[in-house]
């Protein structure tokens, strides 16, 4: 009788517990996973992506990536006499934890930018001129903004601080639903304000001088996002902190990141076009669920084609000369977000430089590898700056140095013989680099519909190659969680306190 018992016994407890389970607050719905995922988009946000999919979904999910072009997106380099040089996203910032984790991950290397002195020009003189004597620097700023230098490192490095939060949230996989949740989970209204109001409101609320903005901030803004301090608050933090010291690059190249990811992340890489996006419904045929999927159609070689995903993500701005992606069958439908990018001309030349352009007449006293601009209407570049190749064993170049020159407008021949005494090659690109900031800023939602999300979305926050990485492992672990309806690990708020308190 008790041998009996027990045999009854058993699948009791054990049907008793499965329940518990079940009806455990925050347990995860026994559900399916997704059979497959499209990523469009090959760049460091789509192949960041896929590397964290692959780490949250497990080994048998599909994920496939569209990329019309080269995998690499707008990391690419610029092929001069042979050798290649960085022509998009060129520097990473030593405190860029997802850029250091896949270097070491992909067994890649890292090297540091060539150094040199350099100075700031505002079309007339040098207003900033660096010397090879350290402390001399430090008083020539003391000198013209007082204690201005000292207080924007302070004042960038709290930003900085506060920022970093954002790895420890995604290490215990926390996600958010759009980029102003995740920017006041960082750092509360005072993230969100700054998206609102230009760096150059930003920084006069903080307390820095015009004058000091307009001949230190200034060109920073000017060689990093190709505008001036009329850009967001937050992006123009993120441009501050671009500036730097220990800043680096991938030996080989920026973009050896991305195809490194795509292979990591065993996802399947598909060249096409990808010309529209519909919403498919469908019933199963056993219980009469209804079944919401995304069918992706592309042109490629092989002539059109269509493929269903569960769910999709967009990783290139949806920008019609960058990705002119038609939504069909959607209800209400997806919005226009082709807000307006930013032309910019990179332009590389094996020359020596005329330094009687920039009000030296003894070229032997010319000793600048890196000249940054204020705003002048009569100035026609960004920034010029001597670089080296990519590669590692090839950074010896013989005669004078290669140049790179940023500029709104392709370089006329004139231009070029105004800033070049003599040159052998030239070699330039023009591409659509970033989002034109006005603030304040309208930033397209993550979320576009239920398992369709708009990872480009945090270029209207910041574009840059961290910011992508950041919002690929976001959508990666918010795709998860809504999959799974973990609705307590999305936009959680007090993080920083309750993470504190749990350790």
């Amino acid at each position: 009788m008790a041998a009996a018992a027990r045999r009854l016994l058993l699948p009791l407890l054990l049907l008793l517990a499965s329940l518990g389970r079940a009806a455990a607050p925050g347990a995860q719905e026994l559900r399916h996973p997704p059979a497959r995922i499209g990523v469009i988009g090959a760049g460091i946000g789509g192949t960041s992506a896929a590397y964290f999919l692959r780490q949250k979904f497990g080994k048998d999910i599909h994920i496939d990536i569209f990329e019309r072009e080269k995998v690499g997106g707008r990391l690419t380099s610029i092929n001069l006499e042979g050798r290649y040089y960085e022509g998009g996203g060129s520097i990473i910032h030593p405190l860029n934890l997802h850029m250091k984790h896949f270097v070491k991950e992909l067994g890649l290397s890292a090297v540091l930018p060539q150094g040199g002195l350099m100075g700031i020009y505002n079309g007339e003189e040098f207003v900033f001129e660096e010397s090879s004597w350290y402390i001399w620097n430090f008083f020539k700023l003391i000198w013209n903004y007082g204690l201005n230098a000292i207080r924007m490192h302070m004042w960038v490095e709290d930003i900085m601080d506060k920022f970093m939060r954002i790895y420890r949230y995604q290490s215990h996989d926390y996600a958010f639903s759009s980029n102003e949740v995740l920017l006041h989970a960082l750092g509360g209204t005072g993230f969100v304000r700054m998206l609102n109001q230009t760096i150059d409101e930003s920084m006069q609320n903080a307390g820095f001088s015009q004058k000091f903005i307009n001949e230190m901030v200034t060109p920073v803004m000017r060689v990093n996002y190709g505008q001036s301090t009329s850009i967001n608050g937050f992006v123009g933090a993120v441009s501050l902190a671009g500036a730097d010291s220990g800043l680096w690059a991938v030996a080989g190249g920026n973009q050896l990141v991305c195809s490194g990811l795509l292979q990591a992340s065993k996802a399947q890489l598909i060249p096409g076009t990808v010309t529209s996006l519909e919403e498919k419904t469908r019933q199963k045929a056993r219980t009469g669920e209804t079944l919401k999927q995304y069918e992706i159609t592309y042109s490629s070689t092989a002539g059109i084609t269509s493929e269903l995903y569960d769910i999709v993500l967009i990783a290139t701005p949806l920008h019609r000369k960058i990705a002119n992606l038609t939504f069909r069958n959607f209800n209400p439908p997806i919005p226009d977000f082709s807000s307006p990018y930013e032309h910019i001309v990179t332009t590389l030349v094996h020359g020596q430089i005329n330094s009687s352009f920039f009000g030296y007449q003894d070229p032997s006293q010319f000793s600048l590898s890196a000249i940054f601009t204020t705003d002048n209407p009569k100035l026609f570049i960004n920034s010029i700056g001597i670089v080296s190749p990519v590669q590692d064993k090839m950074n010896q170049i013989t005669g004078p140095p290669v140049w790179k020159i940023f500029s709104a407008q392709p370089l006329t021949k004139q231009q070029i013989n105004m800033l070049f005494s003599s040159y052998d090659s030239i070699a330039a690109k023009k591409w659509l680099a970033y989002p034109h900031y006005s603030p304040p800023e309208k930033i397209p939602p993550v979320v576009l519909r239920d398992q369709l999300y708009y990872l480009s979305s945090i270029e209207w926050v910041a574009s840059a190659m961290e910011m992508n990485a950041i919002s690929a492992k976001n959508v990666a672990l918010l795709a998860y969680h809504r999959w799974y309806k973990e609705e307590e690990m999305i936009d959680q708020e007090d993080l920083h306190e309750r993470l504190k308190t749990e350790l």
